[in-house]
């Protein structure tokens, strides 16, 4: 039977009617709204590494940088764990480690306190300035202790020399491609100085710039009273620049001017300073190649030549080579020393050499 005039027309009125509705989409009208990400409170790092190291003079004495200083011998590295709590404003970090690393690098406590690498907590009053009261890892230099942040496994001159830790309270201002960092601390090293020489502070400071994401400058400086009652200046220039995923260096220049006690007053000066080129070349994501060549001087027997009947200087190249698959790293490594003079290493025989040579193999993990 076919519909009636009036029926047609209320069909006809209803199907526009439809038509003009817009109904969503299912999926869009039962999504939940996304759920803000945010971070994780508490952060847990660490890391594990370990080392054989061969002289080819067949002896440990040739050895005068941190940590390697040992031959023809396996040895431990540091076992580390990094605990880092975050909250709007406040902070604190709990960075321990244990072993031989971790005891020569906190070489002024005794017993457990030791394993405190960096203790301190954190207070952002703005976007921009942050207060930090604590031990702390010092500013000066490139290297730093923790293993997997480094491109060499052994260390350069300038680092074991010094600072390595600075004990007090900082202030950090950030503005734009400038940093700025002014602090006041115990002497250097020292988280607990001895008793009768609690009043001798170390002003410390870092002035920092990154013209643009690829190159960065930082200037930095630490200067103070020692328990000794010698007075040191340090200041100390890091460059890194970086030209492409493959390719980038950083230098490192440092010199020490530390003012001598003679029991009833400050006499003379001595100095010493070190400059550090790094090359650094990662042809594969899993392999890459560092060379590091430094000259160090020490003319007048203040630090690594302090044994010696006459100071010199030392040209060490480093050659190591990173091979990486998650969070392990592989690192074979040839280094040769050579100094200036015939009164600081020694060949086979036992007679004073200018110059000494290594080999080790290191297994670093972190996570």
């Amino acid at each position: 039977m076919l519909p009636s005039e009036k029926t047609v027309q209320v069909l006809n009125r209803v199907r526009s009617q439809t038509a003009s509705v817009a109904i969503p989409p299912a999926d869009s009208a039962m999504a939940a709204p996304a759920e803000e990400k945010k971070e994780p409170l508490l952060t847990i790092t660490g890391s594990a590494d370990g080392y054989y190291k061969y002289d080819f003079a067949n002896t440990n004495g040739n050895s005068f940088t941190s940590f390697t200083q040992t031959h023809n011998s396996f040895a431990l590295g540091m076992a580390s764990l990094k605990l880092e709590h975050k909250g709007a404003k406040v902070s604190a970090v709990a960075d321990l480690g244990f072993g031989p690393r971790a005891r020569d690098f906190a070489y002024t406590d005794e017993g457990i306190t030791q394993a405190i690498k960096q203790l301190y907590v954190s207070y952002a009053a703005t976007d921009w300035i942050k207060f930090t009261m604590g031990t702390w890892a010092t500013h000066v230099g490139y290297e730093l202790l923790d293993p997997q942040l480094n491109r060499n496994y052994s260390m350069s001159y300038m680092f074991t020399n010094g600072p390595f830790s600075h004990t007090g309270i900082k202030a950090e201002i950030t503005k734009g491609k400038h940093g700025f960092m002014l602090g006041v601390s115990n002497a250097t090293d020292f988280r607990i100085p001895p008793s009768d020489q609690i009043n001798k502070k170390f002003l410390i400071a870092q002035y920092s710039f990154a013209p643009s994401e690829k190159v960065k400058f930082y200037l930095n400086y630490v200067e103070g009273k020692n328990p000794d009652t010698s007075i040191t200046n340090q200041f100390d220039a890091v460059v890194t620049a970086k030209f492409s995923d493959k390719f980038n260096i950083a230098f490192n220049g440092t010199i020490n001017s530390t003012q001598l006690w003679d029991g009833s007053k400050n006499v003379e000066s001595k100095s010493w300073w070190g400059s550090a080129l790094y090359l650094n070349y990662d042809p594969r994501s899993w392999f890459g190649l560092t060379l590091r060549t430094e000259l160090f001087s020490d003319k007048n027997q203040f630090k690594v030549y302090s044994g010696s009947t006459e100071g010199g200087s030392i040209f060490a190249t480093t050659l190591s080579a990173n091979f990486k698959t998650g969070g392990f790293i592989f690192i074979p490594e040839f280094r040769i020393d050579q100094a200036n003079k015939n009164v600081l290493f020694t060949n086979k025989a036992g007679n004073f050499t200018k110059s000494a040579a290594s080999f080790l193999i290191a297994a670093v993990y972190s996570f």
